[in-house]
């Protein structure tokens, strides 16, 4: 017979553990919130093209902008008409925007050369940045921010277009799986005919073609995408050299710049062969990896073309990939919630770095006419 303590101590159990349920249901509600809220950003410069992807990210409710830093007044008048854009979220004072929205991250859309004063501002206040490739327009740079970037412990991101395609990670699975043996050679072509050619905006014009604001034409422009996929696929192993030509095959239409480049990378068991230009009759960006028993060559961001030792062919499509690492912005959501690392992939400052010496000693190279020893 159980007597009025003993059932006094069972009903207190029992609300107690109702209770307990109820806070765990209540952190799960909180956590399903947090996951889903959309990050605030604050956009620096609008004189990139690439950020008509930012913009329309806004516009399709994925991201919320609350500021925009940028000095040209009729730049930011035919955007904000374009995308809806309040004039109040306009600015040309960073740091005095930063004090006062207190976005989770600063996302670099200005010139190449302006990613060194983006970091100089965000990371004494221990915002994160991401910035449009290459990470910066000069090594000497690049070491500026990595150095503000330790100092401060904050992340700088670079965000590449073919960081996204699912091709790339299907082809680096596959490797990973053993199934070609090891990487002998890596071929990557990254170009079209042209930023003029292919109507990019005379405010993107105007420092993409410039050596200094770009650090580079061609050679910069697209030379970046091929040394940060080959990073990756060597897991941040760096080139022991690099040997680079380039050429000014239009100086009428781009005086200042080279408008094509080759750079030829050397590993200890392996080769990377970056084809970047603004020459060529169609755009493309597309891979390919011999290994030792078999081949893949991602056509495009989606198909992938394998080739057996027996000269079996075959072409499939690569799977979506996974929700955290779909674009730039669900990647850098998911870099802030500690749900990535962002340490070691392909927007990582680590591999980027690699990435600006790499095409830093591409430049020396095609200047020099020698291989240059890294």
């Amino acid at each position: 017979m159980i007597n009025y303590n003993q059932a006094h101590s069972q009903v207190v159990r029992n609300i107690f553990n109702r209770l307990l349920i109820l806070v765990s249901l209540m952190i799960g509600l909180n956590n399903t919130s947090y996951s889903q809220e959309k990050l605030k950003v604050v956009v620096v410069g609008l004189n990139h093209d690439h950020v008509h992807n930012v913009l329309n990210a806004f516009k399709n409710g994925k991201v919320t902008i609350i500021g925009i830093v940028e000095p040209n007044q009729q730049l930011w008048k035919r955007l904000g008409k374009q995308y809806n854009l309040p004039d109040s979220l306009f600015s040309i004072d960073l740091k005095k925007l930063l004090l006062q929205k207190k976005p989770d991250a600063v996302l670099g859309y200005n010139e190449v050369a302006g990613h060194l004063d983006i970091v100089k501002i965000c990371a004494p206040l221990h915002l994160p940045v991401m910035v449009e490739k290459p990470l910066a327009a000069t090594l000497e740079q690049a070491k500026q921010i990595e150095k503000l970037a330790d100092q401060y412990h904050v992340k700088v991101l670079t965000n590449y277009e073919t960081t996204w395609y699912a091709s790339y990670y299907d082809v680096y699975n596959t490797i990973n799986k053993c199934s070609i043996g090891n990487i002998k050679k890596m071929v990557m072509h990254d170009g079209h005919s042209g930023p003029k050619e292919i109507g990019c905006s005379a405010e993107f014009l105007s420092w993409l073609t410039d050596p200094v604001l770009n650090g580079a034409g061609a050679l910069n422009d697209f030379g970046c995408y091929g040394a940060n996929v080959m990073t990756w696929m060597m897991k941040g192993q760096k080139p022991i050299a690099v040997t680079a030509v380039t050429r000014h095959y239009k100086p009428a239409v781009y005086p200042k710049v080279e408008d094509d480049a080759t750079v030829i990378l050397e590993y200890p068991g392996a080769t990377g062969l970056i084809e970047a230009s603004w020459n060529w009759p169609f755009s493309i960006k597309d891979l390919e990896i011999f290994g030792v028993s078999g081949y893949l060559h991602a056509l495009d961001d989606i198909n992938i073309n394998s080739v057996n030792h027996e000269k079996i062919s075959s072409i499939t499509q690569a799977k979506d990939l996974p929700a955290q690492i779909k674009d730039p912005i669900t990647y850098l959501s998911a870099v802030l919630r500690n749900q990535i690392a962002g340490t070691d992939d392909l927007s990582s400052l680590k591999y980027n770095m690699i990435v600006m010496e790499i095409l830093d000693a591409a430049k020396r190279s095609a200047a020099s006419g020698k291989r240059i020893v890294l």
